[in-house]
């Protein structure tokens, strides 16, 4: 099969399109598990131009989708803590938890800060020793080596007004998790280009050994989509389970050893719970005994009690492939990006946002 660099984006699409549609004989449902496929998805027609035999399914590929409501409620509860900056992403900001929000907090005169990086928010603590800066680490393996280098770089420094709450996602564990349940009938995994450049691809041999799913590693424009679902169907059709990547402009095999030197270093993984998916075991990641003094669990008192659901949300169900926005009888009434209820409409990488902004029903 020739590169999808080697083709050109309009003949390229029929011709992959065409090839789907020939060998695809036998149902796969293929599940995204990173929000900016599911946008690019959406976003190109990805779905009318496959077979009635290939079904797309999101999963819980959106960190801030991910992020437990009681991980909220700390950051809530952080928030109305005197003498507290909480700097966070801006997606965060909106994320509605139990009885409120970064954004209402915010309201009531809380400083909240949104910032672009987590040496943002280190820079920024430099500027105000005076108050308490806390970082809130959301995102899986992309994300969390900077907010490792940041606290590192915090701790050599000795700068004692920075803490970090984490609460980072390993999405393995999760894909795992998603097959254990056994009533999904997930055949296939398009799994994140970005993600496997830090964590290379052995974190999915599990999947493939235990469950013989295949995995296909993938890019994110339209072409490198279409060529990786024709990855994962030809696998299907010839009863193969293995880790392939497309993406092979961006991912090596083996990851990005520097990216996982400093996680190992600043972190270790944790059980950790997931909006949807309940409690995963070694699914996040903890900061290490040696960074405790920068760990804002150590620093605050941030006990919450249990947290529910907003009645009558869905995000639980669509973030484990079970349900669609559809049939939630909030979509695009009482749950709008405007007034969202849930964090799958908050997102710009969320699936009931993908599903309101391109009109799908």
């Amino acid at each position: 099969m020739k590169h999808i660099d080697e083709y050109r984006d309009g003949a390229v699409a029929r011709a992959l399109s065409d090839k789907i549609r020939a060998i695809s004989t036998k149902k796969a449902r293929l599940m995204e598990i990173c929000g900016t496929h599911t946008m690019a998805i959406f976003r190109h027609g990805i779905r009318s131009l496959l077979p009635d035999t290939v079904e797309l399914i999101s999963g819980p590929g959106c960190p801030v989708c991910v992020t437990a409501m009681e991980e909220i409620d700390r950051a809530v509860k952080l928030a109305q803590t005197p003498g507290v900056i909480v700097t966070t992403f801006g997606d965060m900001i909106r994320v509605p938890g139990s009885k409120s929000s970064l954004q209402d907090e915010q309201a009531k005169g809380a400083d909240v800060r949104m910032v672009y990086s987590t040496f943002d928010a280190l820079k920024f603590a430099a500027l105000n020793l005076d108050n308490e800066v806390v970082f809130l680490g959301i995102g899986f393996e992309t994300t969390a080596p900077t907010v490792a280098a940041a606290i590192k770089t915090a701790h050599e420094d000795k700068q004692s007004n920075f803490s970090v709450l984490s609460a980072h996602k390993l999405l393995p564990p999760a894909m795992d998790a998603l097959l254990s349940m056994g009533d999904l009938g997930v055949d296939g995994f398009i799994c994140p280009g970005h993600v496997t450049t830090i964590i290379g691809t052995s974190s999915y041999e599990t999947v493939v050994d235990e469950y013989h799913t295949p995995c296909v590693v993938v890019g994110f424009e339209p072409l490198d989509i279409l060529q990786g679902i024709l990855m994962l169907v030809e696998q299907i059709e010839e009863g193969r389970a293995e880790v392939e990547i497309q993406y092979t402009r961006g991912v090596n095999p083996e990851g990005n050893p520097g990216a996982l030197k400093i996680l190992d270093e600043v972190f270790t993984p944790c059980d950790s719970p997931w909006r949807g998916l309940g409690k995963i075991p070694k699914s996040g990641l903890a900061i290490r005994e040696k960074y405790s003094g920068l760990d804002a669990k150590n620093r605050f008192e941030l006990s919450v009690p249990p947290a529910k659901e907003p009645p009558g949300c869905l995000c639980a169900q669509i973030l484990r492939g079970a349900q669609r926005p559809p049939d939630c009888k909030l979509f695009r009434h009482a749950c709008t990006p405007r007034t969202p209820v849930g964090p799958c409409m908050v997102s710009t990488e969320g699936t009931c946002a993908a599903y309101f902004k391109y009109h799908e029903d």
